[in-house]
């Protein structure tokens, strides 16, 4: 009879790391294993955008308050802006919203007045204040993740959000489980005591 020792020794002997690969699509990547790095052709963000709900202005505009400014637009979330910002105006602009041409700054929505078309700044904010600037949290072709990364869900937020939609995996493991001793029986057999199926 083999003892465990051996047997594990042969079992080992045959065990290889997984080399083959295969691509799949973003959908299908959950739980597999990266079998190459990934790069992103994208800066992220994609664009200078809001990190507040505000008014986007030019700095040089608010750096002495109170100051009213005239109200050109407005930008929500997921629409491009229409119009570039001109000295004396500002663009009610909501959180993730791109920024417009011409403003640099944004002041949050709590430091303001609005009256119509106007709002007044009632406090300075400080130069780039809630603005996210496109590539600051990673640009293009800066790796994002490296091979050998198991893919969960913050790895898929970060291939999402990349738009890395095709990923160089290693193929899943294939594994049999078998069982032996002499108290088994099939499952259409019939069950006699000291048996177990």
């Amino acid at each position: 009879m083999l003892s465990v020792t051996d047997a594990e020794t042969i079992i080992f002997d045959l065990v290889q790391p997984l080399r083959e690969t295969e691509t799949v699509t973003l959908e299908e990547s959950l739980g597999r294993v990266l079998a190459t790095p990934v790069k992103s052709d994208l800066d992220f963000p994609y664009w200078d955008n809001s990190a507040m709900d505000g008014y986007a202005v030019r700095y040089e505009d608010v750096q002495s308050v109170p100051v009213t400014l005239e109200i050109i637009e407005e930008i929500p979330a997921g629409v491009a802006p229409q119009k570039t910002l001109q000295a004396g105006q500002a663009a009610r602009i909501f959180t993730g919203a791109v920024m417009p041409q011409g403003a640099d700054t944004v002041v949050m929505q709590e430091n303001t007045q609005r009256e119509g078309e106007q709002v007044i700044i009632q406090e300075s904010p400080t130069s780039q204040a809630f603005v996210r600037h496109q590539g600051a949290f990673y640009q293009a072709n800066t790796p994002l993740l490296e091979a050998g990364i198991g893919i969960n869900a913050p790895e898929l937020a970060v291939l999402a959000t990349a738009q890395c939609t095709q990923l160089q995996v290693y193929r899943r493991p294939r594994v049999a489980i078998f069982s032996t001793g002499d108290e088994l029986i099939h499952p259409s057999g019939e069950l006699q005591p000291g048996k177990i199926v």
